[in-house]
């Protein structure tokens, strides 16, 4: 009777279903980067050099790409709902152990291996959770929502850094360098029964009326990917999609065109701080507040992106021009971060940065995980997902090591930030004069195929 009377009323569940893969989403990087506040103080309690504590930090980026197709293959495999739970849960247990360390480890070599293991074991574990948002984004969203929706998780990492650094550093500082890992695994635990709870399918969710399910159907989600007939028939994975995920013209520059986003945001995280200090003269206080301003229109650039996307959608503009439009233009904007090179004070290297990563927010809000949702094949969704975030990822460690080692040989900071800028104007082409129409892959062959068989059916003869 309740489901009865909820079909016929209208409802707004896929904006909850948001609100919690956002929540996840900003839950999922918390843990990731909250080693870097508890760092300098596990440093000294188990007598770790620099490099011993790099190398706990880099594990969790070399496990999150190794990670990537496996978790995309499960996700096609047992679905957006299931896997998410259980990696939820796993990647909050491991959070949680961090905080056990000095009660397992005798010492500093054992735990430098268990800090490191337990690392390696969060990048695999949370491998699948963006292609299992972009999955969510697909299964509950039309196309014209679809890029608000998709830059708004992809806008998490801002929120992590505004809500849960602050309050790490508190409790490092009033409680100790544990209490970070007990109190974001603790969220993370009880995260895991509120998705068992809400998360659900669109034609099996109670909460969803009629009209929001015709809505959503109507404007091109898809709807049953995640339902058990569904992943029951689905087929098992063949070396025809690895080969057409992997030589797809379209889908390749999407591959480059995340790796060029994250390439940006690993620039900013890694070496702009110390560029701040070494080359700009600012003191490490400094450094650090001077990259408030940049990350704030970071995030508003997100949000305008996907806005200015699903606007030009709905405004007539073809899927192609409505997603690469915004993304060219991002792109283009953020390649100025090349003239700090040539600015002469701190303030104006502040502004032009602001700039460069407001554009950068735009072209990622507009144009990478939005692309994925408008693109990746129906019964590969998850796995279209990993290697796009896969190969995008490589930027995170790619991209300081040739930073570092341009600056080393060359000892000019300039010479690195035009080898980041052209991150953005190679994108920015590739998207322009390479790319071609964004459509579904596997969609294009059934539109020959129907149009072969309406021809024939025209000329009086039997498709075959």
């Amino acid at each position: 009777m309740l489901l009865s009377k909820n079909r016929n009323e209208n409802s707004h569940v896929r904006i909850w279903i948001l609100c919690l893969i956002l929540f996840l989403s900003v839950v999922a990087y918390a843990d990731r980067s909250i080693l870097s506040i508890s760092g300098s103080a596990i440093k000294e309690e188990f007598g770790l050099s620099a490099i011993q504590l790099g190398l706990i930090l880099s594990a969790f980026s070399w496990a999150y790409v190794i990670g990537q197709i496996p978790g995309g293959i499960f996700l096609d495999r047992f679905g957006t709902k299931k896997v998410y739970g259980v990696t939820l849960a796993l990647w909050s247990v491991s959070t949680i152990l961090m905080g056990f360390i000095g009660e397992f480890s005798n010492g500093m070599t054992m735990a430098l291996m268990l800090m490191f293991a337990l690392r390696f074991a969060l990048g695999l574990i949370e491998a699948p959770s963006f292609p299992a948002n972009a999955r969510a984004v697909i299964m509950w969203f039309p196309g014209a929502e679809r890029g608000r929706a998709s830059s708004l998780f992809a806008s998490a990492q801002y929120f992590a850094v505004a809500i849960f650094s602050p309050l790490s550093g508190w409790l490092v500082s009033r409680f100790g360098w544990e209490w970070p890992f007990f109190v974001l695994g603790g969220i993370g635990v009880l995260a895991v029964f509120v998705w068992g709870w809400y998360m659900r399918s669109p034609k099996q969710h109670p909460h969803v009326s009629a009209a929001e399910l015709k809505y959503i159907e109507e404007g091109g989600a898809l709807v049953d990917i995640d339902s058990a007939q569904t992943l029951k028939a689905r087929p098992p994975l063949s070396k025809a999609m690895f080969k057409t995920l992997l030589s797809n013209r379209m889908l390749w520059c999407a591959y480059i065109g995340q790796y060029c986003i994250i390439a940006l945001s690993y620039f900013f995280i890694t070496w702009f701080p110390i560029y701040l200090v070494q080359a700009r003269g600012m003191n490490i206080m400094e450094a650090g507040f001077a990259t408030i301003a940049p990350a704030l229109f970071g995030f508003l650039g997100g949000i305008s992106g996907g806005y200015i996307s699903d606007k030009l959608l709905a405004n007539g503009w073809s899927l192609s021009w409505a997603r690469k439009t915004p993304y060219i233009v991002g792109m283009l904007m953020a390649a100025s971060l090349i003239l700090a090179a040539v600015i002469p004070t701190n303030a104006g290297i502040i502004a032009i940065m602001s700039f460069a990563f407001f554009g950068k927010g735009v072209a990622a809000g507009a144009g990478t995980w939005t692309i994925v949702s408008d693109t990746a094949p129906k019964e590969a969704v998850g796995l279209a997902g990993a290697i796009f975030n896969g190969i995008g990822n490589m930027a995170g460690f790619i991209t300081p090591l040739l930073f570092g080692i341009i600056v080393g040989l060359t000892g000019s900071y300039s010479i690195g930030l035009v080898f980041v800028g052209a991150h953005c104007i190679v994108a920015a082409l590739l998207f322009l004069l390479v790319m071609g129409p964004i459509e579904r892959v596997g969609d294009e062959q059934d539109s020959s195929a129907t149009s072969f068989e309406n021809q024939g059916k025209q000329d009086g003869i039997k498709a075959v």
